[in-house]
């Protein structure tokens, strides 16, 4: 049974917590990793990158000249996609670029996230995280207590708008409540900082 060291918010070690060795101590899938990544990128794409036709480009509703007798080539309209200004052949036009896997895959992908950063050293258990009152210099002073890098996930066991509020302003920090934990945020950060209960509620969430 994997085990990491607790801290509190001064930066102090006060002990160790046991993780879940079905969660956090699982063999790592990097093909499911990749595959969810890729996933979760294709879904966060807008789609909404478009371009006219020869039919929505405006004007062009005369032929330009007759059809013979002048010696040029035929054409029937100045909003050919052979013309400047025309309109373009097979453009892009609104699409959905989303899909899913099996709820089964994701879930073993969360696994292999979090073993991985527990495996890296990256995972830091803190003991309790409570904020009064939105304030930035509180969560800035307890991550430069526990000594993070620029890329800092800060999870939580429930949705906690003060410690919301209190970390959107630093650049490099991203707070979830561990319900909505997902792989690929695991992964993007250099340090993932997880309350106690947090962990509870990641062993309720995805065992």
């Amino acid at each position: 049974m994997p085990k990491v060291t607790l801290y509190n918010t001064e930066g102090d070690n006060v002990g160790e917590v046991e993780l879940n060795p079905d969660i956090f101590n699982v063999k790592v899938n990097e093909a499911l990793l990749h595959n969810v990544v890729l996933m979760h990128l294709a879904n966060r794409r807008q789609g909404t990158a478009a371009v006219k036709n020869r039919s929505e480009a405006r004007g062009g509703g005369r032929k330009p000249w007759r059809q013979k007798g002048t010696g040029r080539a035929r054409h029937g309209t100045i909003r050919s996609p052979l013309w400047v200004g025309g309109g373009v052949t097979f453009g892009p036009k609104p699409r959905n670029f989303g899909y899913t896997i099996p709820k089964k895959a994701k879930k073993n992908a969360i696994k292999s996230a979090l073993t991985s950063k527990v495996k890296a050293g990256s995972f830091v258990v803190l003991e309790k995280l409570t904020i009064e009152e939105p304030k930035t210099k509180e969560i800035f002073n307890i991550l430069k207590n526990l000594n993070t890098g620029k890329k800092v996930l800060l999870v939580t066991g429930e949705q906690d708008n003060n410690v919301y509020k209190s970390a959107r302003n630093i650049p490099g920090v991203k707070t979830l409540p561990a319900y909505k934990l997902n792989v690929y945020d695991i992964l993007d950060c250099e340090k993932l900082i997880i309350t106690q209960d947090a962990v509870n509620r990641a062993e309720e969430v995805f065992a």
